[in-house]
């Protein structure tokens, strides 16, 4: 177990490095000058002079060789400090602080959304005995998981907030503004969730030991339930890293529709002014959660099944 979680957290060390790098390039590589983008979003409309320039590309370590400028960051990053905001000048870890709390709520609410509704579309669809009715539930999550969630987002608004009157379309005040962002954010992850948890189901229900059961006489339910569900859950286990960056990354667009604060706001409007610094901590602190969760998902798959061990999975 000792060794396994060592190459497991080397692997982990891996993934954020790959992460901070490639985000460091790709930023450093956008067309423009992050400098004169500040100046010019808090000069008041008056003209920034060179010298001014300079001075703050010193300030920010902006005027040093590119090679110089990453080295010195990930040092800095190793230790838990990704800079100041170059719009806000507020430091990475409180911007980001700040913004996760609501980005947590949409996330956990459409993770809830997500299992509830994929797990009751398997599970209903491999117990029916009803063709058709079947037939369209294992077809809705190919349906649902081909739909942008921008376009589910405006299509919920518009139904339930300008036509029914029931749900407020922007804010994040009171728990009802909660309801439409968690199930734009969660209704393309259900499906992805409905469609490995079905055919896993569906593989599991033709297994021997299943066989037996209903020759002992355990109802359609408690086969489902009991002998069946435990074992075709791991395979959805697989996806639960995954989801959860299907998560993240459609906190980015659900945000926006619904006009919520939160990390993906905060991307959207760090990656307008590029403002470096708070990308890359948003970056890397997505490939952290990432990278946790699938770490404890490879812990867990023992325990649902003795048959699987450490060993093996490396």
């Amino acid at each position: 177990m000792a060794v396994y979680l060592l190459r497991r957290v080397a692997l982990a060390v891996g993934v954020l490095w790959a992460a901070y790098t490639v985000s460091f390039v790709v930023l450093y590589l956008l067309p423009g000058d992050p400098v004169a983008t500040m100046a010019a979003g808090g000069s008041d409309g008056e003209p920034v002079s060179p010298a001014q320039l300079d001075a703050l590309r010193a300030r920010y370590g902006l005027d040093q060789p590119l090679i110089t400028q990453y080295g010195t960051k990930l040092w800095a990053a190793l230790h838990g400090d990704f800079g100041t905001s170059f719009a806000t000048g507020r430091d990475v870890r409180g911007a980001i602080g700040d913004a996760l709390p609501p980005t947590l709520q949409i996330a956990l609410s459409g993770l809830l959304v997500a299992i509830v509704f994929g797990s009751a579309v398997a599970l209903v669809a491999t117990y029916t005995r009803v063709r058709w009715l079947r037939q369209v539930l294992m077809g809705l999550p190919s349906l649902a998981v081909s739909l942008p969630v921008f376009w589910v987002g405006l299509m919920l608004v518009q139904l339930f907030s300008f036509r029914l009157g029931l749900l407020p379309s922007v804010g994040a005040r009171g728990p009802e503004a909660l309801v439409l962002p968690a199930i734009t954010l969660g209704l393309p992850t259900g499906a992805l969730i409905a469609q490995v948890l079905a055919k896993s189901m569906s593989q599991v229900l033709d297994e021997p030991y299943v066989t037996t059961a209903r020759a002992k006489g355990v109802g359609e339910a408690g086969v489902h339930l009991r002998h069946a569900l435990g074992n075709a859950v791991i395979p959805a286990l697989t996806v639960l890293g995954y989801v959860v960056g299907n998560l993240l990354a459609g906190s980015v667009v659900v945000e926006t529709v619904f006009t919520r604060p939160g990390l993906g706001r905060l991307t959207v409007s760090s990656v307008g002014v590029q403002d470096i610094p708070v990308v890359q901590g948003i970056v890397v602190f997505a490939a952290l959660v990432f990278v946790l969760v699938n770490l404890v998902v490879d812990l867990v798959y023992p325990v649902l099944d003795p048959r699987i061990t450490t060993g093996a999975a490396v």
